[in-house]
């Protein structure tokens, strides 16, 4: 708080003893809606409009006439921005302003892990109250559509019940510190490439079923104190100000009683903006990443042109002050808030959790025993560090700070240990390292081209140190380089970049012991996968990715993570790209959902196309075995529920855990369906030859699909399907009852 904010509140505080009493808005053990009434009755039109709009590039104007603080803001999912200057895009080059990284949003979606996504928003929040931030801008749920989306790192995968799942405590261990979630972007951020105006066409269907669930329990259950707004278009209205978004289904059906946030840049027009559902226009006249407004804050839509229509009887004064009792709502949440707790940043505490996250999150895609398959060999994972002298460690990504460049989810960690730091620290001498390719640093548009003789040396120095190790980890993927994993470009290919494929196909050939660790927010095509025996899903894990990585990879932790996403083997078995341009990306102007509500497994298993590795996929080193499933009652009454019960067993001589997932499936539906739908899922640990009972509530909300003709949810009396296993596809047992 600055010193002109502190004497204007010392002047109210003032005024108001001379009368024996603190006014309502500023006594915190009144009720909350008092206290914004209260300070509305007080506030001029001037003090109203400033507070709609950006003051700087991150934060937004309280009221200093009434000690009223302002709303600072902070990028970062995955932890607190750096300081970025106040009205341009340039950090401020602080010394003091380093923090945790933790892992990306599609890392924590594998950990499948409700309690450890409690902990992250609750570190996260503790970082952003020492940092005197009030709004995290995140986190995101929107849908994982297709593997090209350069933003899918940020978000959590392909389903709305694990996103939906995973983001509602995540939110409520970041929001009872007093820091306000701004979850984002809804709706339909499901590319970069032309986000800015692309049009999105879609089904009813398709959008209550997949694509606003996470968004609807993370303000219904999450209590989500604020939303950000999409860049793109929905049916030809943008979605910062989208009348059937914001209005219709978020304020009006769902009830939501917080902040709708522009994306920077997200607003475009006055009219709209006032009545078509946003409160707080950020960052107008910028691409939200590099380019600078050639305006001053008070030319935003929601700044001096409202005004002038509010004078002018043109727009309701009713709309405004709805705006402002949100702002205030969310500014006595969180900024004015004086009983909050200090914080903490780059914490040992919180590098504890970034690496819990990290082990939890890793998922092990293969593990076969190296060379010809024979029944009974060993798997080449864990490492047993006796059998190996040598140990080469490829790839640019072993090394590389894959928390720099990405977009506004750039950090600046003040510490970092790599996947070679983590494998050194275990494996001390034996432990030899070549980068194998290169890349070029992050920037922001364009791509910095390395020359193909760099590539190829890079890639034979390897090959050649590889055919005389004992043993070859392979540390690649994407990174967040434009075209990668990166804001405001989606990736240019399907495949690994950076001439990995042939360095893979090259390494496998002159040494059969080889794990391929692939560090990325997204899938990649895999033609080499027959010829590896071991492969490793390690994602962006944040400051402590190199424990966690060398942690599985050595048997030190047992393998848990689940994929968020299904992994096609080619871009065309991926339902957002099976029916052409149109479907993704578009026209450059408008786009059609033409897989409609069967996206990810759901396009897979309907239409039989096998993805490489499925949806909820992921090896332990243990063996888990499935009992029988049981059922309270063969029948689901339209006002109950029926539980079923499974036992899970640990067969394998070492502790492990598990991600029991539950799917179900209409056997004759009246409309189009997908096979299965996932409807809840339950991760337990288990000790060698200990057996858990897990049980599930089936409620009719699990059978409902959205009849387009009624515009209402239904759930169709006949009979259904419980299917319960550890994937999509690894279906262990399935039992049947009637609604």
């Amino acid at each position: 708080m600055n010193r002109s904010i502190l004497l204007s509140a010392t002047i109210v505080l003032t005024a108001a003893a001379l009368h024996g009493q603190t006014p309502i808005y500023q006594d915190e053990s009144r009720p909350l809606e008092e206290r914004v009434e209260d300070a509305l009755s007080r506030m001029t039109l001037d003090e109203k409009v400033a507070m709609l709009h950006a003051e700087g590039k991150f934060a937004s104007a309280g009221v200093p006439r009434l000690g009223i603080p302002d709303l600072w803001m902070s990028d970062g999912p995955h932890g607190v921005r750096a300081e970025i200057n106040w009205n341009d895009w340039g950090y401020s080059k602080r010394t003091n302003d380093s923090i945790a990284a933790f892992p990306a949003l599609t890392a924590l979606a594998a950990t499948w892990n409700r309690d450890l996504s409690e902990l992250y928003g609750q570190a996260l929040a503790e970082e952003a109250l020492y940092r005197e931030k009030d709004v995290m801008l995140g986190p995101g749920v929107n849908i994982y559509r297709t593997p090209l989306n350069g933003r899918n790192f940020e978000y959590m995968g392909e389903d709305p019940c694990l996103a939906g799942e995973m983001v509602v405590p995540y939110i409520r261990g970041m929001q009872r510190n007093g820091v306000a979630a701004c979850v984002k972007h809804y709706a339909l951020n499901n590319q970069e490439v032309w986000r800015g105006h692309i049009d999105v066409q879609l089904s009813d269907r398709a959008l209550r079923e997949i694509y606003l669930p996470a968004f609807e329990k993370a303000v219904k259950e999450g209590g989500a104190w604020s939303i950000m707004g999409s860049y793109n278009k929905v049916r030809g209205q943008h979605a910062c100000h989208n009348d059937l978004l914001l209005n219709k289904i978020l304020k009006d059906e769902w009830g939501f009683d917080g902040v709708v946030i522009t994306d920077w840049g997200g607003a475009h027009d006055t009219r709209e903006a006032a009545l078509c559902g946003l409160d707080l226009e950020m960052g107008t006249y910028t691409n939200g990443l590099t380019s600078e407004s050639a305006f001053t804050t008070d030319q935003y839509y929601l700044a001096n042109p409202y005004k002038e229509l509010l004078l002018k009887g043109d727009l309701p004064m009713e709309g405004l002050d709805d705006k402002v009792r949100r702002l205030l709502r969310l500014n006595f949440r969180t900024a004015a808030r004086r009983l909050k707790p200090y914080g903490s940043i780059a914490s040992p505490e919180h590098y504890a959790i970034a690496e819990a996250i990290g082990d939890e999150a890793v998922v092990l895609l293969k593990n076969d025993a190296p060379g010809k398959k024979k029944k009974g060999a060993t798997p080449l994972l864990p490492i047993d560090a006796a059998k190996y002298d040598r140990i080469l460690v490829v790839g640019e990504n072993a090394t590389r700070n894959l928390m720099e460049g990405g977009g506004s989810s750039d950090l600046k960690p003040k510490d970092i240990v790599t996947p070679l730091d983590g494998l050194r620290a275990l494996y001390g001498d034996k432990i030899e390292y070549t980068p194998g390719y290169k890349s070029g640093k992050p920037m922001y548009g364009k791509v910095e081209k390395i020359r193909a003789a760099v590539t190829d040396s890079l890639r034979r120095r390897a090959v050649e140190m590889a055919r005389e190790a004992d043993l070859v980890i392979f540390v690649g993927g994407l990174n967040k380089n434009h075209g990668q994993d990166c804001e405001n470009g989606d990736r240019e290919e399907y495949a690994l970049p950076f001439g990995q494929p042939r360095l893979i196909d090259d390494l496998a050939e002159v040494n059969p012991n080889l794990v391929v660790v692939l560090l990325s927010g997204n899938a990649v095509e895999m033609p080499w996968a027959s010829k590896v025996p071991a492969i490793v899903q390690g994602w962006y894990l944040g400051s402590m990715a190199g424990k966690s990585i060398a942690s599985v990879i050595s048997g030190k932790v047992n393998p848990s993570g689940k994929l968020p996403f299904s992994i096609p083997v080619k871009l065309e078995d991926n339902g957002a790209h099976h029916f052409g341009t149109i479907s993704y990306p578009g026209d450059s102007i408008r786009q059609e959902y033409l897989e409609d509500i069967l996206v990810g497994y759901r396009w897979h298993d309907t239409k039989k196309i096998p993805a490489l590795y499925p949806f909820g996929h992921g090896l332990s080193y243990t063996t888990f075995d499935y009992g029988k499933p049981t059922l309270s009652s063969p029948t689901l009454s339209p006002d109950g529920s029926l539980t079923l019960s499974i036992p899970v067993s640990n067969v394998g001589k070492q502790a492990g855990k598990e991600t029991v997932q539950l799917y179900v499936s209409e056997l004759s539906p009246r409309l189009t369906r997908p096979a299965k739908e996932l409807k809840a899922f339950e991760k337990i640990s288990l000790a060698p030859g200990q057996t858990k009972v897990v049980h599930f509530t089936v409620t009719p909300d699990m059978l409902r699909y959205y009849d387009p003709d009624t515009s209402a949810w239904r759930a169709d009396p006949g009979k259904y399907r419980l299917l319960i296993g550890s994937s999509s596809t690894d279906l262990r047992s399935g039992i049947d009852f009637k609604y």
